[in-house]
């Protein structure tokens, strides 16, 4: 399996998230997913909102094109990117992660 899937107006990127890390970043490829390290705590649904603002900024979206489909209470996480050119767009984060 592989960490993203293309829809028509999406790309469905599947995410591993680390909370209360150092730091925000994205770490790399973790398995069949994208490792996310987060400084935010899991409670109050903080660590959801500051993932998808770090995986935003890293694709070049904006935080409103970013949703959380799967995985709220679980560090195994499915996001949403919408965006006009997802086959692009994996290309491109398949790329920065060099993955194949």
């Amino acid at each position: 399996m592989t960490f993203w899937r293309v829809e028509p107006d999406a790309l469905l990127l599947e995410v591993l998230v680390v909370p209360g890390a150092s730091r925000d970043r994205v770490v790399g490829l973790h398995g069949d997913a994208v490792k996310v390290q987060v400084a935010a705590p899991r409670e109050g649904g903080r660590a959801n909102r500051a993932t998808v603002e770090v995986v935003a900024r890293w694709a070049g979206l904006s935080p409103g094109a970013v949703s959380l489909v799967r995985g709220q209470r679980s560090r195994r996480k499915q996001l949403r990117l919408r965006c006009p050119r997802p086959e692009r767009l994996a290309a491109e984060l398949s790329s920065r992660l060099g993955a194949t």
